[in-house]
C-alpha cells in the first residue's frame, strides 16, 4: 500500500500519518525552536542516562545478580547499541518531537502509536519520580556528612515506603526546581544540563580512581551466586537507565542540522554511558562485598566513606550526585513534555499540552502539568517499586523503533538514501527487536499487570476522546489532504 493511500483520513484504528504530514507538522505554527547543537544534544543523552544507573541502581541489581551484574551491564549495553543504531536511522529521517510515538504513527498506525505514547508517558513520569527519590537519598547523605543532620524520615520517605514516611519533600522540591528551569526554554535548559553533566562525569572519575585503590578480588567471589538467572533478573532495572537514548530523539525538532547531529549524539551518548557504567560498576564491586549493596542508600558515597580515611571524597561525591542527578530529572521532565506535545498536536491529548509560550517557545502549561504528575509520584512511592515500570516503557519504545526501520525501508525506499542508514540490511533491527523481546520476558508478572491497567486507562481515553479528536479523523481532515 502506497504512502498516499495509507494517508487518507479514516475511522481505522491503524490509520497512519504520512511521513510528509509528520515533517510538515514540525514546520507549522506549533513548531519548536531549533536551538540545540551536537554537544548539547549528546550531553542530553548522557545526562539522562549516567547517574540514573550508577548513583543508585546498584543497590537494586547487585542483590539480584551479585558481581555478575557486570555481565548484565555489558549485555544491556550491547543490546542498547543495536537499538541506538535503529534510533540513529529513524531519527535522522524523522527529526521531530514525539520519539517512538511519532515513529509508530508512521509505521504501525494510530492506536499502536497511541499506546506506545502512553507507555512513554509512564516511562518518563516514573523515571523522573525514581531519580527524584534517589536524589533525596543523596541530599540526606550530603546533609549528614557536611552538617551532621538529616531530614526527618516523615519528610524524606514516601507514604508507601517501608518506613514511617508521609511525603518525600526533597524529591518534590527537586521536581519544582527542574520545572522552573524548563520554563526558561529548551536552549537554556540544555546549556544548564551540559554543565551539570560535566560535573557528574568528573565526580564519577574521582570515584573510580579512589574505589580502585581498595579493589579486592575476593569481593568478586562468587561471581554468579544466583547463576545465569541472576544476570537476567537484573536486566529490567538496568534497561531503565538507558532512557537517555530515547530522550535524545524527543529533541529531534529542536536540533540544528538534525540529519547529522541526531545520529552522532545518539551513538556517542551510548558509547560514553556504557564505558562509564562498566568502570564505575567494576570499581564499586571490587571495593565492597556484594552483600553490602542491599538497601544501601547513596551507595557510591557510602563506599567512599568506607575506603577513605577522610570524609571529603564522600562529601564531594554526595554533592556531585545532588547537583548532577538534577540534570537527569530535568531531561526526563523535558522528554515527557515533548511526547505529550507531539500527541496533543495530533489531537490525541487536549490543546493545552501544545500551547507554546511566545517568549520561550516552550509548552509551559505542559511543563507545569507534567511536573505536578511526577512530583505526586515522587512524594509517595519508594524507589524500589519504580524501576521495572520504566523498563517496560523503554523496551516498548526500543521495539517500535526497531520495527519502524524495517517498515520505512519497505514502504518508503526513497528515504534510504537520506540521513544515516544502518549497514547489514535488516539484521540489526531484527536482532534489536529480538533482544527487546527477551529483556521484556525478564520483567515480573505484577509489573506487566500494573502496565496493563495503565494501558486500559489509555484505551478508555482513546475511545472517549482521542479517536474523534485525531487530526486523521474524517471530520478533522481537510478534504483530499494526506494523513
Amino acid at each position: 500500500m502506497s504512502e498516499k493511500t495509507v494517508g487518507k483520513a479514516s475511522n481505522s484504528l491503524l490509520r497512519r500519518k504520512s511521513i510528509d504530514a509528520i515533517l510538515a507538522s514540525s514546520e507549522g505554527d506549533e513548531k519548536l525552536n531549533r536551538s540545540m547543537g551536537l554537544f548539547s544534544l549528546m550531553m542530553l543523552g548522557v545526562g539522562a542516562t549516567i547517574g540514573t544507573g550508577i548513583f543508585f541502581v546498584m543497590a537494586v541489581t547487585v542483590p539480584e545478580a551479585g558481581p555478575g551484574v557486570l555481565v548484565t551491564f555489558l549485555l544491556v549495553g550491547l543490546i542498547v547499541s543495536l537499538t541506538a543504531l535503529c534510533y540513529a536511522e529513524v531519527a535522522s529521517k524523522l527529526p521531530v518531537s514525539g520519539s517512538a510515538y511519532a515513529y509508530g504513527y508512521a509505521s504501525l498506525g494510530e492506536l499502536p502509536a497511541y499506546l506506545v505514547g502512553w507507555a512513554l508517558i509512564l516511562e518518563y513520569g516514573v523515571a523522573g519520580a525514581a531519580t527524584s527519590v534517589g536524589w533525596a537519598d543523596y541530599f540526606n547523605s550530603l546533609l549528614a556528612d557536611a552538617f551532621g543532620v538529616r531530614i526527618p524520615e516523615a519528610l524524606s520517605s514516601g507514604l508507601l515506603a517501608d518506613g514511617p514516611g508521609v511525603v518525600n519533600l526533597p524529591a518534590v522540591v527537586l521536581v519544582g526546581i527542574c520545572c522552573l528551569l524548563l520554563l526558561r526554554g529548551a536552549k537554556e535548559s540544555a546549556r544548564a544540563n551540559a554543565i551539570l553533566v560535566v560535573v557528574k562525569l568528573a565526580v564519577l572519575v574521582m570515584f573510580v580512581v579512589l574505589a580502585f585503590t581498595a579493589f579486592d578480588t575476593d569481593n568478586l567471589t562468587p561471581f554468579l551466586p544466583y547463576g545465569v538467572a541472576g544476570i537476567g533478573a537484573a536486566v529490567p532495572a538496568i534497561f531503565f537507565t538507558y532512557i537517555g537514548v530515547d530522550a535524545v530523539s524527543t529533541a529531534g525538532e529542536e536540533v540544528e542540522n538534525p540529519t547529522r547531529n541526531l545520529p552522532l549524539a545518539i551513538l556517542g551518548a551510548v558509547a560514553v554511558v556504557t564505558v562509564f557504567y562498566l568502570l564505575v560498576a567494576a570499581a564499586a564491586l571490587g571495593a565492597q562485598p556484594a552483600a553490602a549493596f542491599a538497601g544501601q542508600e547513596a551507595g557510591l558515597a557510602a563506599i567512599l566513606r568506607d575506603v577513605s580515611s577522610s570524609k571529603v571524597p564522600a562529601l564531594v561525591l554526595a554533592l556531585g550526585a545532588v547537583i548532577s542527578i538534577l540534570s537527569i530529572t530535568l531531561i526526563l521532565i523535558y522528554g515527557q513534555t515533548r511526547i505529550t506535545f507531539a500527541m496533543s498536536r495530533d489531537g490525541m491529548l487536549p490543546s493545552m499540552f501544545r500551547s507554546l509560550d511566545m517568549r520561550s517557545l516552550s509548552p509551559n502549561k505542559n511543563i507545569v502539568a507534567t511536573s505536578v504528575f511526577i512530583a505526586l509520584i515522587a512524594a509517595v512511592v519508594p524507589i524500589d517499586n519504580l524501576f521495572d515500570l520504566v523498563s517496560i516503557g523503554t523496551l516498548a519504545a526500543f521495539g517500535v523503533v526497531s520495527v519502524t526501520v524495517i517498515i520505512l525501508r519497505r514502504d518508503r525506499p526513497e528515504l534510504n538514501g537520506s540521513g544515516f542508514t544502518i549497514p547489514f540490511g535488516p539484521v540489526v533491527p531484527v536482532l534489536s527487536l529480538l533482544s527487546c523481546i527477551w529483556a521484556a520476558s525478564q520483567i515480573t508478572g505484577i509489573t506487566w499487570l500494573l502496565v496493563g491497567l495503565w494501558l486500559l486507562l489509555a484505551l478508555g481515553l482513546y475511545f472517549g476522546y482521542s479517536r474523534s479528536h485525531s487530526v486523521l479523523a474524517p471530520k478533522n481532515a481537510a478534504p483530499g489532504s494526506p494523513e
